[in-house]
Formats: structure tokens, C-alpha cells, sequence
């Protein structure tokens, strides 16, 4: 049963990527724990963070600039804030600009990493390191649940990157003693995606033509299944992935699958419209290769973090509807 560690001091926890879904939600739940947050991005200069003004944090996290590509870059921002922890979270994250950004999503993801964990070395600091694995990192495994010793068989340049540094980490960790693991975590939604993701393109779409838009909502294949949970949940699960004695790799997931079109069904129910009067399938909008379905076996977590998901799709569908329109309402006013 999971025992976090006990600490005598307040903790400095750095995150990588704080300006996406999961970087503002992992901040808020650190911050929650008493941490020190410390968050990068390419510029910080330039970039709005909303993630962190939206949960009304922005003010709380201290922001630096910082290229995981560039060594001296990130050694340079470890060694001026001395972190307890390390949260991997940037790099590209879409599966889909994968196939026409290949060398980009390569780089940003395995360079970064490697990066990374030189400079844990090199410091010769006891920092504990995080990154951020993925479901695509399995490929097909037909009607078989992933778990932690699943073979790997990416299908995508996103699922290949995200499969290699997953070993890098693996190989730190049993050569350099470096202690640091990877969440494999399945796809996970929240108000704060971006349109560029399904989920929320179905939100957005689906809430655009309730209110009297009369564009069709234009989507790939409806029939890939996934397992879909709630982010702010996840990010628990990273937290408590470094307060074990030993880190270990762990699938995050709430054990779930249902299609695309589960999806889609329950976003315009949600909205009180039938979504087979506003969808149109687009052949164009498929991907060159893709995971048909993906499945999780969630009994490590269960057992070693004693994380179960509180949330399964439906929720997730619903309460991202809720806060789409609870946003436009304020929008609304605002302008009123």
C-alpha cells in the first residue's frame, strides 16, 4: 500500500511544460502539498500560461525559460533552483502533428530527456526525475490490457519518441542509480486542452452548434477506442510516483475503454442534441497509422499507490461540456 515518504523540509518541485493541461493542474496540487513550484517553457517571456491563470495560480509559481534541447539551458536552471523534483512534462504532445513533424516530436521529446538525466548526473544532486510516458507507446495490443511489462510496438513517431525515452530512463535508473520513472499514462482530458485535441474539438463543436451554429462538425474514425480519464485526477498519480522509497514505472489509467463515438454521443447528449444530425466523417482527418484500441491494466497503481480513477468517460465528457459553457456564460457577462 502507498507510504509517501516523509519530509522535513518544504520540497521544490520543477516542471517542465507547466504551460500545458497537465503542468497547470500538477502545479495547483503541488502547491496544495506545500511545494515550491518552479515552471519552464521554451519562453516564458511570451507565453500566457492561462493553464495557471484559469485555477488562479499564475502568481504562486516562479517561471523561467528554458530549451530542454539545450544542455546548458537545463543544467543551468537545475543547479539555480536546486529542485527536489523533477516533472517532465513538455515536449510535443500531439499524436497526430506527429506524422508531419517527425524529427521535431523525435527531438523535443528524447533530447529533452536525455538532457535531463546528464544533468541529474552530472550535478550529482539527489533529485528524483518524472517524465511523462504514453499509452501510444504500446501500439495495438488487440483485446490484451497494457501494463508495466507489456512489450512495446509503437505506431506512431509520437509513440516511438515516448517508447525511447521511456528506456532512457529505464537504462539512468539501473546504470547511474539515477531515481527516476515514467508514468505511462492513457489519454486524459480536462477544460484546459486546446482545441487542437478531439476531446475538446467534440466539446467546442458540439457546444458552437447548441447555441445556433450551423457548421457540421467534420471528424476521422469514430470507431478507435480509448481509455479516457480526468487529468486533474492524474496528475495525483505522477505526485505519488516520487514519494515511493523506490521509484518505479507505473500505467495510469481508470481501466475503461469506450469508442470515439461513445465519446461523441455523450458530449451532444450532454447538450441535448443527437450528434448523428451534426457529425460528418472525414476520411482526411484519419491518420496514417493508428491504435484501433487501447486497453489498461491499472493493478500496480491500484496496489503500490493505492490510485484508483474516480472518474471514467462519461464524466469526463460531461463535466468538460459544463465547464465549456459555464465559460461562455462568464464570457457573456463580461461583455454585457
Amino acid at each position: 500500500m502507498y507510504q509517501p515518504r516523509l519530509s522535513s523540509s518544504t520540497k521544490t518541485a520543477l516542471i517542465c511544460g507547466i504551460g500545458g493541461q497537465d503542468g497547470a493542474y500538477l502545479a495547483a496540487h503541488l502547491l496544495s502539498h506545500g511545494c515550491l513550484v518552479v515552471g519552464t517553457s521554451r519562453d516564458a517571456t511570451v507565453n500566457s500560461f492561462n493553464g495557471l491563470r484559469r485555477l488562479g495560480i499564475h502568481d504562486r509559481v516562479t517561471l523561467e525559460s528554458m530549451s530542454l534541447v539545450d544542455f546548458r539551458s537545463v543544467t543551468q536552471v537545475i543547479a539555480r533552483h536546486a529542485p527536489d523534483e523533477i516533472y517532465n512534462l513538455a515536449g510535443q504532445t500531439s499524436v497526430g502533428l506527429s506524422f508531419s513533424q517527425p524529427v521535431e516530436t523525435f527531438e523535443s521529446i528524447v533530447i529533452g530527456v536525455v538532457n535531463l538525466l546528464e544533468a541529474i548526473r552530472i550535478l550529482g544532486r539527489r533529485i528524483r526525475l518524472y517524465n511523462a510516458g504514453s499509452s501510444e507507446m504500446f501500439g495495438n495490443t488487440g483485446l490484451n490490457p497494457a501494463n508495466e511489462d507489456t512489450v512495446l510496438r509503437p505506431c506512431s513517431p509520437y509513440g516511438i519518441a515516448k517508447a525511447t525515452s521511456f528506456w532512457q530512463i529505464a537504462q539512468y535508473r539501473q546504470a547511474y542509480g539515477v531515481e527516476a520513472c515514467t508514468g505511462i499514462l492513457f489519454n486524459h482530458e480536462s477544460p484546459l486542452r486546446p482545441e487542437r485535441f478531439v476531446t475538446q474539438k467534440i466539446v467546442a463543436g458540439a457546444c458552437r452548434i447548441a447555441a445556433g451554429e450551423r457548421t457540421p462538425l467534420h471528424l476521422g474514425d469514430l470507431s478507435v477506442q480509448r481509455d479516457w480519464g480526468w487529468a486533474p485526477e492524474y496528475v495525483v498519480a505522477m505526485h505519488r510516483m516520487l514519494q515511493l522509497d523506490n521509484v518505479d514505472d507505473f500505467v495510469i489509467a481508470t481501466g475503461q475503454t469506450r469508442s470515439l463515438e461513445e465519446f461523441v454521443a455523450e458530449v451532444f447528449r450532454a447538450v441535448g442534441l443527437e450528434w448523428q444530425k451534426h457529425v460528418v466523417r472525414d476520411p482526411k482527418l484519419t491518420r496514417p497509422s493508428d491504435i484501433a484500441c487501447g486497453r489498461a491494466d491499472t493493478t500496480r497503481a491500484t496496489e503500490r499507490l493505492g490510485w484508483t480513477a474516480r472518474y471514467k468517460m462519461p464524466d469526463v465528457a460531461r463535466m468538460m461540456v459544463e465547464a465549456r459553457l459555464d465559460q461562455a456564460y462568464e464570457a457573456r457577462g463580461t461583455a454585457a
